[in-house]
């Protein structure tokens, strides 16, 4: 029987550095980038999504970046059509496909594919988002996390779209998301699957980096960013595209929800909670290779895991 070649999952909470440790690799070895972020696959959105700029995809090819207007919708079924695609390809030219983001459910999809789920229930959908037009989604959020703990604690206040997907199937089902994710069976890989979890063992570090990166976005013109998207006239706060960190609490601002300093607080805090509930979900990753992407000889460490092609 063939060996297997290999998939190399760099996986990570935001500013934990994967997308440089991804360069640095590109730079030693033939790999293919491949993006799993669920927010940089979006055009026009470059600054409140850290993605690298023009220069730097140029020089570093990454797929999966800019595929789809801000309108659009991306499954994490989309995804992993999309990368088993790129996978092969990659595969076929003799280069290693290096996976690099923080969009977990992505990266759990394409490795162990996705739960069957029950269909949505238009009735109860309805009695959800009455609920979070009455008293907000916060407050379904915390009904949801009496009901179901782990989601609640995985899931942020205002992920309003898994938030209303998780407590629907928990009220149609009486049971949790997590269990109906947990009954699937593992699907056969044709790769050899490597997966490295960068986890800060710093967590003031992270969020030190997390705080001067927003800054950053700040400095490098977000908010025009965000005024140009607003004057396009057809995006708003349900599109998946405009949930994006960053994005919600901008274009609040720009409605005058929030003063400047409630804006850049509240973006901050939402990084913080997107990079606990990435760690969250990498802690219960089995399998995965863990180092600590601030300490020492992280592309070596990095580098041994890798079999040659």
């Amino acid at each position: 029987m063939a060996e297997k070649l290999p998939v190399l999952f760099l996986m990570g909470p935001t500013a934990s550095g994967k997308t440089d440790l991804a360069l640095n690799l590109f730079d030693h070895m033939d790999v293919e980038i491949i993006s799993v972020d669920s927010a940089l696959i979006y055009r026009e959105m470059d600054i409140g999504t850290a993605k690298p700029d023009r220069e730097t995809l140029e020089k570093y090819p990454h797929a999966l970046v800019d595929i789809l207007d801000a309108t659009e919708v991306y499954s994490a079924s989309d995804f992993a059509e999309d990368a088993r695609q790129l996978i092969d390809q990659a595969h076929a030219q003799g280069k290693l496909p290096v996976l690099v983001g923080g969009s977990i459910l992505y990266f759990k999809a394409l490795a162990e594919g996705l739960a069957k789920l029950p269909e949505a229930n238009a009735e109860i959908r309805a009695e959800i988002e009455a609920q979070a037009e009455q008293e907000g989604w916060p407050a379904v959020h915390a009904r949801l996390a009496q009901l179901d703990p782990a989601s609640g604690e995985r899931l942020g206040p205002n992920d309003q779209q898994r938030i209303q997907r998780a407590l629907e199937v928990f009220l149609m089902t009486g049971r949790s998301i997590d269990s109906h994710w947990q009954e699937q069976k593992a699907l056969e890989l044709p790769w050899n699957l490597i997966p490295v979890a960068l986890m800060p063992e710093d967590r003031a570090q992270l969020h030190q980096r997390i705080e001067l990166r927003f800054k950053l976005m700040l400095e490098q013109g977000f908010e025009a960013e965000v005024v140009r998207l607003r004057q396009r006239g057809d995006l708003n706060l349900n599109l998946p595209s405009m949930r994006c960190v960053g994005y919600r609490q901008m274009w609040q601002y720009l409605e005058g929800e929030l003063d400047w300093q409630e804006m850049h607080h509240k973006g901050v805090v939402a990084t913080r909670q997107l990079a606990k509930r990435q760690m969250t979900w990498l802690r219960s990753w089995q399998g995965a290779e863990v180092i600590d992407p601030f300490g020492e000889n992280l592309f070596k460490k990095t580098l041994a895991l890798i079999p040659r092609i």
